[in-house]
């Protein structure tokens, strides 16, 4: 399996927000951890708000209903930070 396969097929089963890391866990057991700073809406949230997430298609993406954010678990594995992000 190549990276861009493993990329398409991660799927994640729970999340969580600290107040500086944006924390994934996979089914294959990976947990995928990167700066909050990436996502400005997260990182601007108040932490009630960050625990509001759900999966989306079938573990493939996340949402944040309440605060208009979606991030790909592929985009997690190549390390891309939103739009939004200055970096």
């Amino acid at each position: 399996m190549n990276f861009t396969d493993g990329a398409l097929t991660a799927l994640a089963t729970s999340v969580a927000v600290t107040a500086d890391s944006l924390i994934v866990e996979l089914a294959d057991g990976r947990t995928i951890s990167v700066p909050l700073v990436w996502f400005p809406r997260l990182l601007k949230a108040e932490p009630t708000a960050r625990n509001q997430w759900e999966l989306i298609g079938d573990g493939h993406g996340i949402r944040w209903p309440d605060l208009d954010e979606d991030i790909g678990v592929a985009d997690l594995l190549r390390s891309k930070p939103s739009s939004e992000t200055r970096c």
